[in-house]
């Protein structure tokens, strides 16, 4: 064994990585990894500023003319003018003669032209925008933007509390064994005895109430049981490990074993489920939405305005189906190949 010059031998002088930091370096040597990690990071900071006001803010403002074009291809058509005011002359006035009869609502259609002039002059709107603007000339960019944070936000919310379910109830079936293994493989049994989209399809249409919220509660529900299954093989392969028997050794408690002792080995399977289900549940509100059964009218995602686009993609104006189709496949895609190599650095037999 070689020695230093202080007479420490190398290779105990040298730190020993975890598995995080081992997995950390793995992860950053994978250019594709790496590239994912920034869009996501770019995606993420995105929602965080338009959720903090500092962009889109007024994205339901009405900035252009209807179903404006993009600005590439070329001016659009002009808007059209406001109707001039009809004239104020008295009646009879072509062949001369004055009526003698007076006119009952000549003072309210006076006031009502002096209110029409001291009126401010309406904004003048953009005849084309960056990316098009839809119907009622609200710019398709903004509107993109804002349905990144609703997706985003739902995608990892609703991740987050199926994770949770999912990892508690399969380390109390992995770990407690007994009747509670039975019953909480009742429970995913049922769960999993319907088709997953039927499923989240049925119960929507049973709330029948639209929002957020209700989304979120709906895919975090059910989309546990891909989480328990492999928790709960994870805690039984634990639980027999001589960790786990020297804890119980000096009587640490069962609460303690389960979470302190033998999360920590098994978060990485965590992890890679939740990057898996952040993907699935945007794919599941962008479905739930574009049916009818996801966000309210006064909210916008990626699937209410692939709503909108079916019927503007009849008359030709395709621009805001490309914009939210595109948005939403560089973040699925960027979401994949990050939980795939994430899910290869974290295996301990890929060295």
């Amino acid at each position: 064994m070689t020695a230093d010059a202080g007479g420490v031998p190398a290779a105990a002088g040298r730190a020993s990585s975890g598995l995080w930091a081992s997995a950390w370096r793995r992860l950053m040597r994978d250019r594709v990894a790496f590239a994912s990690l920034v869009i996501l990071m770019c995606y993420l900071a995105l929602v965080a500023a338009s959720a903090a006001g500092f962009v889109v803010r007024d994205w339901s403002r009405e900035v252009g003319v209807s179903y404006a074009p993009p600005a590439f291809m070329g001016p659009g058509a002009p808007p059209a003018p406001a109707a001039a005011p009809a004239a104020t002359g008295g009646p009879n006035e072509a062949d001369g003669a004055s009526s003698a009869i007076a006119d009952p609502l000549a003072e309210a259609l006076a006031e009502i032209r002096r209110q029409l002039a001291s009126a401010p002059t309406p904004e003048p709107k953009a005849g084309t925008l960056v990316f098009g603007g839809d119907k009622w000339g609200r710019d398709v960019l903004a509107k993109v933007i804002k349905g990144t944070e609703t997706s985003l936000l739902v995608g990892l919310i609703a991740a987050a509390l199926a994770v949770l379910l999912g990892t508690l109830f399969g380390a109390l079936a992995g770990y407690r064994g007994g009747w509670i293994d039975d019953f909480f493989n009742w429970f995913y049994s049922v769960f999993t005895s319907i088709p997953y989209l039927l499923l989240v399809l049925a119960i929507a249409a049973v709330l029948n109430q639209k929002g957020i919220l209700t989304v979120i509660l709906i895919l975090g529900l059910t989309g546990w049981t891909g989480v328990f299954r492999l928790v709960r093989a994870e805690y039984l392969k634990h639980k027999v490990r001589e960790y786990v028997l020297a804890a119980d050794a000096i009587g640490v408690s069962d609460a303690r074993r389960m979470f302190v002792h033998i999360l920590p080995n098994v978060s990485h399977v965590v992890l890679v489920q939740l990057s898996l289900h952040v993907v699935l549940f945007i794919k599941s509100e962008v479905i739930l939405s574009f049916l009818g059964f996801g966000v309210g009218v006064d909210a916008v995602s990626w699937g209410s305005m692939l709503n909108e686009a079916q019927n503007e993609l009849i008359i030709g104006k395709w621009w805001q189906l490309a914009a939210a189709t595109g948005a939403m496949a560089v973040l699925v895609t960027a979401f994949s190949l990050f939980t795939d190599a994430l899910r290869d650095a974290l295996d301990p037999r890929l060295k």
